[in-house]
Protein backbone atom coordinates (compact mmCIF):
# COMPACT_ATOMS: atom_id res chain seq x y z
CA UNK A 1 0.00 0.00 0.00
CA UNK A 2 2.79 2.35 0.94
CA UNK A 3 4.55 1.68 -2.21
CA UNK A 4 1.34 2.28 -4.52
CA UNK A 5 1.43 5.85 -2.42
CA UNK A 6 4.82 6.75 -3.31
CA UNK A 7 4.77 5.59 -6.74
CA UNK A 8 1.57 8.49 -7.08
CA UNK A 9 3.94 10.81 -5.51
CA UNK A 10 6.32 10.55 -7.82
CA UNK A 11 4.49 10.30 -10.88
CA UNK A 12 2.48 13.62 -10.00
CA UNK A 13 5.70 15.50 -8.07
CA UNK A 14 5.79 18.26 -10.63
CA UNK A 15 1.92 18.33 -10.11
CA UNK A 16 2.55 18.78 -5.99
CA UNK A 17 5.55 21.20 -6.65
CA UNK A 18 3.29 23.95 -8.44
CA UNK A 19 0.22 23.78 -6.16
CA UNK A 20 2.22 23.98 -3.41
CA UNK A 21 4.46 26.96 -5.06
CA UNK A 22 0.88 28.02 -6.27
CA UNK A 23 -0.50 28.04 -2.28
CA UNK A 24 2.37 29.52 -0.82
CA UNK A 25 2.65 32.37 -3.15
CA UNK A 26 -1.43 33.32 -2.89
CA UNK A 27 -0.76 33.02 1.09
CA UNK A 28 2.25 35.14 0.86
CA UNK A 29 0.45 37.33 -1.68
CA UNK A 30 -2.63 37.82 0.72
CA UNK A 31 -0.39 38.10 4.03
CA UNK A 32 1.23 41.12 1.35
CA UNK A 33 -1.65 42.92 0.58
CA UNK A 34 -3.08 42.84 4.29
CA UNK A 35 0.23 44.55 5.31
CA UNK A 36 -0.17 47.24 2.16
CA UNK A 37 -4.04 47.60 3.15
CA UNK A 38 -3.37 48.44 6.70
CA UNK A 39 -0.74 50.99 5.45
CA UNK A 40 -2.84 52.17 3.57
CA UNK A 41 -5.09 52.72 5.83
CA UNK A 42 -3.08 54.26 8.81
CA UNK A 43 -1.46 56.75 6.08
CA UNK A 44 -5.65 57.63 5.33
CA UNK A 45 -6.54 57.93 9.21
CA UNK A 46 -3.19 60.03 9.60
CA UNK A 47 -4.28 62.20 7.26
CA UNK A 48 -7.80 62.66 8.33
CA UNK A 49 -6.90 63.39 11.84
CA UNK A 50 -3.92 66.07 10.34
CA UNK A 51 -6.94 67.05 7.81
CA UNK A 52 -9.18 67.62 10.93
CA UNK A 53 -6.71 69.46 13.27
CA UNK A 54 -5.71 72.47 10.52
CA UNK A 55 -9.53 72.34 9.97
CA UNK A 56 -10.55 73.26 13.40
CA UNK A 57 -7.26 75.45 13.90
CA UNK A 58 -8.42 77.32 10.61
CA UNK A 59 -12.08 77.66 12.57
CA UNK A 60 -10.58 78.88 15.46
CA UNK A 61 -8.79 81.46 13.54
CA UNK A 62 -11.31 82.86 11.79
CA UNK A 63 -13.13 83.16 15.17
CA UNK A 64 -9.87 85.27 16.10
CA UNK A 65 -10.23 87.49 12.85
CA UNK A 66 -14.42 88.19 13.55
CA UNK A 67 -13.12 89.46 17.43
CA UNK A 68 -10.47 91.22 15.91
CA UNK A 69 -12.14 93.31 13.52
CA UNK A 70 -15.01 93.75 16.15
CA UNK A 71 -11.97 95.14 18.57
CA UNK A 72 -11.05 97.38 15.77
CA UNK A 73 -13.96 99.57 15.02
CA UNK A 74 -13.76 101.60 18.02
CA UNK A 75 -10.27 103.21 17.03
CA UNK A 76 -11.60 103.01 13.44
CA UNK A 77 -14.35 105.13 14.29
CA UNK A 78 -12.81 107.59 16.90
CA UNK A 79 -9.68 107.88 14.39
CA UNK A 80 -12.84 108.77 11.95
CA UNK A 81 -14.70 111.47 13.78
CA UNK A 82 -11.50 113.15 15.16
CA UNK A 83 -10.48 113.96 11.70
CA UNK A 84 -14.45 114.71 10.14
CA UNK A 85 -15.86 116.08 13.77
CA UNK A 86 -19.66 117.03 12.48
CA UNK A 87 -20.86 117.62 16.28
CA UNK A 88 -18.69 120.96 16.44
CA UNK A 89 -20.79 122.46 13.21
CA UNK A 90 -23.76 120.89 14.75
CA UNK A 91 -23.21 122.61 17.89
CA UNK A 92 -22.50 126.10 15.99
CA UNK A 93 -26.06 125.32 14.01
CA UNK A 94 -27.88 125.48 17.86
CA UNK A 95 -26.27 128.96 18.61
CA UNK A 96 -27.88 130.41 15.24
CA UNK A 97 -25.06 131.93 13.51
CA UNK A 98 -24.76 134.59 11.08
CA UNK A 99 -23.36 132.29 8.80
CA UNK A 100 -25.73 129.10 9.39
CA UNK A 101 -25.63 128.71 5.40
CA UNK A 102 -22.12 128.19 5.57
CA UNK A 103 -22.41 125.72 8.12
CA UNK A 104 -24.54 123.34 6.44
CA UNK A 105 -22.68 123.24 3.71
CA UNK A 106 -19.98 122.25 5.40
CA UNK A 107 -21.70 119.80 7.58
CA UNK A 108 -23.11 118.52 4.11
CA UNK A 109 -19.91 117.52 2.80
CA UNK A 110 -17.97 116.43 6.01
CA UNK A 111 -21.25 113.80 7.05
CA UNK A 112 -21.92 112.52 3.76
CA UNK A 113 -17.65 111.70 3.47
CA UNK A 114 -17.18 110.54 7.40
CA UNK A 115 -20.15 107.40 6.73
CA UNK A 116 -18.54 107.20 2.88
CA UNK A 117 -15.27 106.86 4.63
CA UNK A 118 -16.30 104.26 7.37
CA UNK A 119 -18.09 102.00 4.45
CA UNK A 120 -14.62 101.91 2.39
CA UNK A 121 -12.14 101.99 6.34
CA UNK A 122 -14.11 98.98 7.72
CA UNK A 123 -14.36 97.21 4.60
CA UNK A 124 -10.73 97.38 4.22
CA UNK A 125 -10.14 96.14 8.09
CA UNK A 126 -12.60 93.28 7.32
CA UNK A 127 -10.38 91.90 4.22
CA UNK A 128 -7.01 92.76 5.40
CA UNK A 129 -7.41 91.53 8.85
CA UNK A 130 -8.19 88.01 7.17
CA UNK A 131 -4.98 88.38 4.68
CA UNK A 132 -2.75 89.24 7.63
CA UNK A 133 -4.11 86.31 10.60
CA UNK A 134 -4.26 83.70 7.88
CA UNK A 135 -0.87 84.68 7.22
CA UNK A 136 -0.55 84.51 10.93
CA UNK A 137 -2.39 81.19 11.37
CA UNK A 138 -0.60 79.56 8.71
CA UNK A 139 2.26 79.54 9.97
CA UNK A 140 1.75 78.83 13.37
CA UNK A 141 0.05 75.94 11.66
CA UNK A 142 3.15 74.52 10.87
CA UNK A 143 5.01 75.72 13.88
CA UNK A 144 2.74 73.36 16.02
CA UNK A 145 3.15 70.80 13.71
CA UNK A 146 6.80 70.39 13.82
CA UNK A 147 6.66 70.90 17.16
CA UNK A 148 10.09 70.66 19.06
CA UNK A 149 11.99 69.24 16.23
CA UNK A 150 11.39 72.56 14.67
CA UNK A 151 14.82 74.65 14.70
CA UNK A 152 13.49 77.87 14.18
CA UNK A 153 9.64 79.23 14.57
CA UNK A 154 8.12 80.81 11.17
CA UNK A 155 6.32 83.46 13.44
CA UNK A 156 7.43 83.66 16.66
CA UNK A 157 5.31 86.06 19.47
CA UNK A 158 7.50 88.80 18.91
CA UNK A 159 7.46 89.00 14.70
CA UNK A 160 3.40 88.79 15.58
CA UNK A 161 3.16 91.50 17.24
CA UNK A 162 5.32 94.02 14.96
CA UNK A 163 3.91 92.49 11.75
CA UNK A 164 0.33 93.18 12.99
CA UNK A 165 1.43 96.37 14.09
CA UNK A 166 1.41 97.35 10.54
CA UNK A 167 -2.58 97.89 10.95
CA UNK A 168 -1.58 101.34 12.16
CA UNK A 169 -1.08 102.34 8.58
CA UNK A 170 -5.03 101.65 7.98
CA UNK A 171 -6.12 103.73 10.83
CA UNK A 172 -2.91 106.39 10.20
CA UNK A 173 -1.97 107.88 6.88
CA UNK A 174 -3.80 105.39 4.85
CA UNK A 175 -7.05 106.67 6.63
CA UNK A 176 -6.11 110.04 6.09
CA UNK A 177 -5.26 109.98 2.10
CA UNK A 178 -8.46 107.69 2.15
CA UNK A 179 -10.51 110.85 3.58
CA UNK A 180 -9.14 113.40 1.39
CA UNK A 181 -9.75 111.24 -1.97
CA UNK A 182 -13.23 111.04 -0.52
CA UNK A 183 -13.71 114.44 0.34
CA UNK A 184 -12.55 115.85 -3.16
CA UNK A 185 -15.28 113.20 -4.57
CA UNK A 186 -17.80 114.17 -2.19
CA UNK A 187 -17.23 117.80 -3.19
CA UNK A 188 -17.62 117.16 -7.16
CA UNK A 189 -21.01 115.36 -6.69
CA UNK A 190 -22.47 117.24 -3.72
CA UNK A 191 -21.21 120.75 -3.77
CA UNK A 192 -23.34 121.68 -5.89
CA UNK A 193 -26.62 120.29 -4.59
CA UNK A 194 -28.85 122.53 -2.64
CA UNK A 195 -29.83 121.96 0.80
CA UNK A 196 -33.67 122.32 -0.12
CA UNK A 197 -33.17 119.92 -3.10
CA UNK A 198 -35.06 116.59 -2.60
CA UNK A 199 -33.89 113.55 -3.61
CA UNK A 200 -35.31 110.05 -3.69
CA UNK A 201 -33.38 106.64 -2.49
CA UNK A 202 -32.53 106.10 -5.86
CA UNK A 203 -31.00 109.27 -6.74
CA UNK A 204 -29.03 109.29 -3.01
CA UNK A 205 -27.97 105.64 -4.76
CA UNK A 206 -27.23 107.57 -7.90
CA UNK A 207 -24.55 110.16 -5.87
CA UNK A 208 -23.34 107.22 -4.09
CA UNK A 209 -22.50 105.53 -6.87
CA UNK A 210 -20.80 108.67 -8.88
CA UNK A 211 -18.85 109.09 -5.62
CA UNK A 212 -17.64 105.33 -5.78
CA UNK A 213 -16.09 105.69 -9.36
CA UNK A 214 -14.21 108.64 -8.63
CA UNK A 215 -12.33 107.25 -5.67
CA UNK A 216 -12.05 103.86 -7.30
CA UNK A 217 -10.96 105.02 -10.61
CA UNK A 218 -7.93 107.48 -8.95
CA UNK A 219 -4.95 105.77 -11.66
CA UNK A 220 -2.03 106.93 -9.09
CA UNK A 221 -2.58 104.01 -6.47
CA UNK A 222 -5.13 101.11 -6.14
CA UNK A 223 -7.32 100.74 -2.83
CA UNK A 224 -4.40 98.73 -1.74
CA UNK A 225 -2.29 101.43 -0.80
CA UNK A 226 -4.34 102.26 2.33
CA UNK A 227 -3.89 99.23 4.09
CA UNK A 228 -0.20 98.71 4.04
CA UNK A 229 2.35 101.45 3.31
CA UNK A 230 3.93 101.21 -0.07
CA UNK A 231 7.50 100.34 -1.28
CA UNK A 232 10.75 98.28 0.50
CA UNK A 233 11.83 101.55 2.60
CA UNK A 234 8.09 101.98 4.53
CA UNK A 235 8.40 98.40 4.80
CA UNK A 236 11.76 98.40 6.28
CA UNK A 237 10.48 101.14 8.51
CA UNK A 238 8.01 99.33 9.96
CA UNK A 239 10.43 96.45 11.00
CA UNK A 240 12.32 99.18 12.35
CA UNK A 241 15.76 97.18 11.73
CA UNK A 242 17.79 94.56 10.78
CA UNK A 243 18.00 91.90 13.02
CA UNK A 244 16.74 88.15 12.55
CA UNK A 245 12.79 89.36 14.20
CA UNK A 246 12.97 92.72 11.72
CA UNK A 247 13.99 90.41 8.50
CA UNK A 248 10.95 87.90 9.21
CA UNK A 249 8.50 90.68 9.60
CA UNK A 250 9.87 92.06 6.15
CA UNK A 251 9.28 88.68 5.06
CA UNK A 252 5.49 88.40 6.33
CA UNK A 253 4.95 92.23 5.07
CA UNK A 254 5.95 91.30 1.45
CA UNK A 255 3.83 88.37 1.53
CA UNK A 256 0.94 90.71 2.58
CA UNK A 257 1.78 93.05 -0.02
CA UNK A 258 1.48 89.88 -2.65
CA UNK A 259 -1.80 89.31 -1.35
CA UNK A 260 -2.73 92.77 -1.39
CA UNK A 261 -1.80 93.14 -5.19
CA UNK A 262 -3.72 89.96 -6.09
CA UNK A 263 -6.74 89.82 -8.05
CA UNK A 264 -8.36 87.68 -5.70
CA UNK A 265 -8.07 90.37 -3.05
CA UNK A 266 -9.28 92.92 -4.97
CA UNK A 267 -11.88 90.51 -6.40
CA UNK A 268 -13.25 90.63 -2.29
CA UNK A 269 -12.70 93.83 -1.47
CA UNK A 270 -15.22 95.05 -4.40
CA UNK A 271 -17.52 92.51 -3.25
CA UNK A 272 -17.15 93.63 0.76
CA UNK A 273 -17.53 97.55 -0.59
CA UNK A 274 -20.49 96.63 -2.94
CA UNK A 275 -22.36 94.68 0.32
CA UNK A 276 -21.29 97.17 2.38
CA UNK A 277 -22.90 100.54 0.14
CA UNK A 278 -25.98 97.57 -0.09
CA UNK A 279 -26.23 97.46 3.51
CA UNK A 280 -26.34 100.95 4.00
CA UNK A 281 -28.46 102.00 1.34
CA UNK A 282 -30.81 99.41 3.28
CA UNK A 283 -30.13 101.75 6.32
CA UNK A 284 -31.19 104.92 4.65
CA UNK A 285 -34.30 103.24 3.49
CA UNK A 286 -35.91 102.88 6.35
CA UNK A 287 -36.17 106.40 6.38
CA UNK A 288 -37.26 107.22 3.16
CA UNK A 289 -40.83 105.21 3.82
CA UNK A 290 -44.10 106.89 3.78
CA UNK A 291 -45.40 107.98 7.42
CA UNK A 292 -47.67 105.36 9.00
CA UNK A 293 -51.27 105.62 8.01
CA UNK A 294 -51.01 107.15 4.88
CA UNK A 295 -53.34 105.77 2.49
CA UNK A 296 -52.11 107.75 -0.64
CA UNK A 297 -50.84 105.39 -3.49
CA UNK A 298 -47.28 106.35 -2.71
CA UNK A 299 -47.62 104.67 0.39
CA UNK A 300 -47.41 101.18 -1.24
CA UNK A 301 -44.49 98.75 -0.78
CA UNK A 302 -42.82 99.18 -4.53
CA UNK A 303 -43.01 103.06 -4.07
CA UNK A 304 -40.68 103.43 -1.83
CA UNK A 305 -38.31 105.24 -4.92
CA UNK A 306 -40.82 107.85 -5.36
CA UNK A 307 -40.63 109.47 -1.70
CA UNK A 308 -37.89 112.22 -1.27
CA UNK A 309 -36.57 114.14 1.29
CA UNK A 310 -35.05 117.69 1.31
CA UNK A 311 -30.98 117.43 1.06
CA UNK A 312 -31.24 119.44 4.36
CA UNK A 313 -33.24 116.02 6.21
CA UNK A 314 -31.55 114.05 5.04
CA UNK A 315 -27.88 114.70 6.07
CA UNK A 316 -28.34 113.86 9.97
CA UNK A 317 -29.21 110.77 8.46
CA UNK A 318 -26.28 109.64 6.56
CA UNK A 319 -24.14 111.69 9.68
CA UNK A 320 -25.32 109.04 12.38
CA UNK A 321 -24.67 105.85 10.13
CA UNK A 322 -21.42 105.76 11.38
CA UNK A 323 -22.65 104.67 14.87
CA UNK A 324 -24.06 101.67 12.88
CA UNK A 325 -21.43 100.96 10.60
CA UNK A 326 -18.47 101.32 13.08
CA UNK A 327 -20.60 99.29 16.29
CA UNK A 328 -18.45 97.20 17.96
CA UNK A 329 -21.38 95.54 19.26
CA UNK A 330 -22.12 92.74 16.00
CA UNK A 331 -24.50 94.82 13.85
CA UNK A 332 -25.98 93.76 10.46
CA UNK A 333 -23.17 95.92 8.56
CA UNK A 334 -20.58 94.43 9.40
CA UNK A 335 -22.28 90.48 9.90
CA UNK A 336 -22.71 90.56 6.30
CA UNK A 337 -19.07 91.07 5.73
CA UNK A 338 -17.64 88.65 8.05
CA UNK A 339 -20.47 86.13 6.93
CA UNK A 340 -20.03 87.02 3.38
CA UNK A 341 -19.08 83.15 1.91
CA UNK A 342 -16.66 84.86 -1.09
CA UNK A 343 -14.65 86.11 2.23
CA UNK A 344 -14.47 83.28 4.06
CA UNK A 345 -13.15 81.24 0.86
CA UNK A 346 -10.56 83.63 0.01
CA UNK A 347 -9.64 83.64 3.83
CA UNK A 348 -9.85 79.45 3.37
CA UNK A 349 -7.30 80.20 0.32
CA UNK A 350 -5.35 82.06 2.33
CA UNK A 351 -4.67 79.80 5.27
CA UNK A 352 -4.25 76.81 2.47
CA UNK A 353 -1.68 78.91 1.06
CA UNK A 354 0.29 79.32 4.06
CA UNK A 355 -0.11 75.69 6.33
CA UNK A 356 1.19 73.31 3.55
CA UNK A 357 5.19 73.63 3.65
CA UNK A 358 4.70 74.00 -0.12
CA UNK A 359 4.51 77.85 1.25
CA UNK A 360 8.03 77.91 2.31
CA UNK A 361 9.03 77.49 -0.82
CA UNK A 362 7.53 80.48 -2.20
Amino acid sequence: MFSSVWNFIKRHKRKFIFTGAVVGGVYLLGKYAQMKIKEIQEKEATEYIAQARRQFHFESNQRTCNMTVLSMLPPLKEAIVTHLNSENLTALLKTKPANKLEIWEDLKIISFTRTIVAVYSTCMLVVLLRVQLNIIGGYLYLDNSAGKSAMTPLAPPDVQQQYLSSIQHLLGDGLTELMSVIKKAVQNSLGSVSLKQSLSLLELEQQLSWIRAEVEAASDRSLSWYLLANGEDALADQACGLTEKDVMTIRLLNETRDMLDSPDFSTVLNVCLNRGFSRLLDNLAEFFRPPAGDSTPSSAPDSLPAVSLPLAKIIPIVNGQINTICSETPSHFVQDLLMNDQVKEFAANVYESFSTPQGLQK
